[in-house]
């Protein structure tokens, strides 16, 4: 059990925390974008400075693009290793115009710390830095081993992780990794996370005549590369809202009834989430409530459609091409390898003649499921008990980590445990993301906690 000295210190350090905290969100680290590539660096020398004075030792390690941080504190050869997953880079700001404050100017309104990367996962990632800092002034040693790690790419999927992981596969060795990357249930509702949906994601480049056409003068000719692309989609789901590629649903691990109990008693209202998303109605594959369909069934989406004119005003056109992005969440059994086949088979069957269809995988992530029964994730979840006072609930989430597959086949981790501090509506991807501060400092204490819990 943590020492209450300990807890009264982070107590005390508050504001002090926020202000680092700022200092941290006010580096435009946008991984995605070559003209921020000196800002992720400085971003991830940042993190390093601040674990390097804590007595880490590490470095700067350089990679195919954005560096990775790695560094350690391993007193203890005969206790415990948490290895502490984050990242320090950041998704685009844009739409810029629809920020209230500026996105790397952070902001502090209503009890919240607003700026790119407050929630996703600057603030996250910053409170076990802050708890390691806490537990060593009070104590003066770790009660295990901490390895840190973060990486700048984890907002373009990780492209140089895996290589990173295998060439330092011996120094990552652990016993348990913690990943706050997420959000809790709901806000006031803490949770740790046992289930990620997988990834497919595709694009459909659809390509008719060479250059665009007078509609007047070429329309009945030709195959409109639009409607075509228009047709292709409509056929991807059925009536029910299922997902009509043939075999897609073959391997699919259907919800236990302990499960679907267990999502049903969750404290989740249909009515704040169809007023949070601006709709009238919720939909979906019939069978399923709007949280299994949320967080544990598969899914199809399109992501993005393009073609033709768009500009205002009027221009008559037959478009020479179309294009559109495509998703596809997954469930265990499902793998991304299986069901990008089926979906290019049964897409291919769609085309009308007159007609080629390019399609390129962009993307993709198995779907994870973690034990819930392990002493690491039952530390987990006393941990965040003494952190925001209240036990966790056990969830799965909708979204993909991608990263917690590499980490699963690279280094054999088992134990993650999945603990997001934000909430779900803190606007990670979005204009005015945001952290609220109680939760940035419950998150501190929990991070400290889960120290001890894990010894």
């Amino acid at each position: 059990m943590i020492p209450k000295e300990i807890l009264d210190k982070i107590d005390s350090n508050r504001k002090r925390y926020v202000d680092e905290l700022a200092g941290f969100l006010a580096i435009p680290s946008v991984s995605t974008y070559s003209h921020h590539r000196a800002d992720v660096r400085r971003a991830g020398e940042w993190v390093l400075h601040q674990v390097k004075r804590l007595g880490f030792q590490g470095g700067l390690f350089e990679t195919g693009g954005h560096p990775v941080v790695f560094a350690q504190r391993c007193p203890h050869p005969d206790r415990p290793t948490l290895l502490v997953y984050g990242h320090y880079d950041v998704q685009p700001p844009e739409p810029k115009d629809e920020w209230v404050s500026p996105p790397f100017t952070p902001s502090i309104r209503d009890g919240y710390i607003y700026a790119r990367g407050a929630s996703d996962d600057k603030g996250q990632f910053f409170t076990y830095i802050k708890a390691v800092e806490a537990v060593l002034a009070v104590a003066g040693e770790l009660p295990i081993n901490v390895k840190i790690l973060a990486e700048g790419e984890e907002e373009i999927g990780s492209p140089n992780l895996p290589a990173f992981l295998k060439k330092r596969r011996d120094d990552l060795k652990a016993d348990a990794m913690a990943v706050s990357d997420g959000a809790q249930f709901a806000r006031g509702v803490p949770a740790i996370t046992y289930g990620l949906r997988g990834l497919s994601y595709f694009q459909l480049d659809v390509r008719g005549p060479r250059f665009d056409l007078h509609s007047g003068s070429f329309g009945g000719l030709v195959t409109n590369p639009a409607l075509a692309l228009s047709s292709i989609l409509a056929k991807l789901k059925d009536e029910n809202g299922a997902v009509a590629l043939p075999g897609f649903y073959d391997d699919v691990v259907e919800l236990e009834e302990w499960e679907r109990r267990e999502m049903a008693s969750l404290p989740f209202d249909e009515e704040d989430l169809k007023r949070y998303l601006g709709v009238k109605e919720l939909d979906g594959e019939k069978g399923y409530t709007p949280l299994e369909r949320k967080t544990a069934r598969p899914t199809l989406d399109v992501n993005g459609i393009w073609g033709g004119f768009a500009g205002e005003g009027a221009k008559t056109i037959i478009p020479a091409r179309a294009g559109a992005k495509i998703s596809m969440r997954l469930v265990p059994n499902q793998t991304p390898k299986r069901v990008n086949a089926l979906f290019e088979g049964h897409v291919r069957t769609l085309v009308p003649s007159g007609i080629r269809v390019d399609v390129k995988e962009l993307h993709g992530a198995e779907p994870v499921l973690i034990a819930r029964d392990l002493k690491e994730i039952q530390a987990a979840s006393r941990a965040i008990q003494v952190g925001f006072g209240k036990t966790p609930v056990f969830i799965r989430e909708g979204g993909s980590i991608p990263v917690i597959n590499i980490f699963k086949e690279r280094l054999g981790l088992e134990a993650i445990l999945m603990m997001g501090w934000g909430s779900p509506d803190d606007g990670a991807h979005s204009p005015n993301e945001r952290f609220h501060l109680e939760d940035f400092h419950r998150g501190i204490r929990a991070a400290a906690a889960l120290l001890y819990e894990l010894l």
